[in-house]
């Protein structure tokens, strides 16, 4: 027999949460004076019914909400959750890992919740998320680790990129009114097949449209341009959006009705040309926070982070130690500004990874000698503080540290929904969405169509040489 404590350990979840499953007869129990237990058996039961609709303890739906909205590898909801303060609320959630399953079910157990995409149908989703008509919007950010100009960057040819497909399909068959992609700004140059550096030179010529940069994502504009939709994209850098921490990512939204949805309209801006309220600051972010759960910086790093002020990073170390600091990097190329870094309490915190204390992305506290906590992490990226975040501190930074921040997310939202009354309210002229050149749709298009020696009216879509490189496959 499981106690309550044994089952709560293995879901991530609160033993009032597995208590709440008990009493809604999710979850059969028996009761022996004032525990519950249950049977192996019924616990490997439930298991198997993970990631399918819990229909038997669903809350009712709320009837202020008129948009019908779905959303897909929703993480631990921080892009949800934006969407949700401008106003969008969600009939189904969409997530393959568990320990983030275990956060949304902490949180909002009342929306269905499905696990694996590859597992469902256009059909199966309808059913499950209780929709016969049309759908408002679709979002989702696909796994990015296929583009991520930190990684192998095998693109369609990975399992995470290849589900990018996968649900750009699905998306098609479901035909909703507007749809969000969210990725990393890898996704920009990332090509449609990948080449290792040290065959490209003998290749180059031959698969001119497969490796050359930009592929990828010109393969899923075309495709979701044939299926009737029209095309928005930018690198969007989040402190413009009132995030207190740089953070650039591609967002493209589309739409099948009322043309193409307008840039996002900044509310903050580092340059007051634009007479807009400054970015937001570390300090205004975390000045108050409460709780300091944190992992810990190694005493071989701590000896050196102790010389070091807010705002300081290896390079303002003592000369003679840096080399003893850095180690076998001390010789590399770039600037690696991830080294031993400090962060500054007068500006935006760099951006969030899945780890604040990897040696080439060290994230630490301005004065204190520790990482930055789950409680500040969660306020760098506009959570709630009361946001339930499961599993051990490795699996908290990792979700925190993924999630696009809610304040991105609103602003997304917002767009969306102005764009649904008619109303298109218009970026400032000239406005640097990021700290790039050529990251929006139009002229990065017309250099990537330049560079895959496309014609006018010509389609990567249509080009034989890339049969069979973006086929789906599991």
């Amino acid at each position: 027999m499981l106690t309550v404590q044994n089952i709560a350990k293995e879901l991530y979840v609160s033993e009032q949460w597995v208590r709440s499953l008990i009493r809604e007869g999710v979850i059969k129990a028996q009761k022996f004076g004032r525990s519950w237990a249950v049977t192996e058996s019924e616990f490997n039961d439930f298991k198997l019914r993970q990631g399918m609709l819990f229909e038997d303890f669903s809350l009712p739906k709320s009837n202020s909400n008129s948009i019908t909205a779905l959303s897909f590898f929703s993480g631990a909801m921080g892009l949800d959750l934006g969407l949700e303060k401008a106003g969008i609320h969600f009939s189904l959630l969409c997530e393959s890992d568990k320990t983030c399953q275990a956060t949304i079910r902490a949180n909002r157990p009342d929306i269905p919740l499905i696990g694996d995409i590859w597992q469902y149908t256009a059909s199966d989703i309808r059913k499950i998320a209780k929709i016969n008509g049309d759908i408002d919007l679709i979002v989702g950010g696909p796994p990015c680790q296929a583009f991520s100009t930190a990684g192998a960057r095998r693109g369609f040819e990975d399992e995470r990129g290849n589900v990018f497909l996968y649900y750009i399909d699905l998306i098609l068959e479901l035909k909703p009114k507007y749809i969000v992609i969210e990725n990393v700004r890898g996704l920009l140059s990332a090509p449609l097949k990948h080449i290792p550096h040290n065959e490209r030179f003998s290749t180059v010529k031959q698969n001119d449209c497969l490796n050359q940069p930009g592929g990828a994502l010109l393969y899923i504009i075309e495709k979701l341009r044939n299926g009737g939709y029209s095309i928005s994209f930018n690198l969007y850098n989040a402190a413009n959006y009132g995030v207190p921490q740089i953070r650039e990512r591609v967002v493209i939204i589309c739409s099948r009705e009322g043309g193409k949805v307008p840039y996002l309209n900044p509310t903050n801006s580092n340059d007051p040309s634009f007479n807009l309220p400054k970015w937001k600051t570390l300090k205004e972010a975390i000045h108050n926070v409460r709780g300091c759960d944190h992992t810990n910086f190694p005493e071989s790093r701590l000896q050196y982070y102790r010389l070091l002020k807010a705002g300081q990073y290896w390079k303002d170390l003592p000369k003679d130690l840096q080399p003893l600091a850095m180690g076998n990097s001390y010789k590399l190329g770039g600037g690696k500004t991830g080294f031993y870094r400090r962060l500054d309490w007068d500006k935006p915190s760099c951006t969030l990874v899945t780890s604040p204390t990897m040696p080439a992305t060290d994230i630490c506290h301005p004065t204190e000698d520790r990482p930055l906590s789950i409680q500040e992490y969660k306020r760098i990226q506009m959570f709630p503080d009361d946001w339930k975040i499961c599993g051990d501190l490795a699996k908290q930074y990792k979700q925190i540290g993924n999630a696009v921040p809610t304040g991105l997310g609103e602003a997304i939202g917002k767009a969306i929904l102005n764009h649904m009354k008619g109303i298109h309210d218009i970026p400032p002229e000239n406005f640097p969405f990021s700290r790039y050149k050529n990251t929006d749709d139009v002229s990065w298009e017309k250099n990537t169509r330049k560079r895959l020696n496309l014609k006018e009216n010509e389609r990567l879509f249509d080009k034989k040489e890339i049969y069979g490189v973006v086929k789906l496959k599991k």
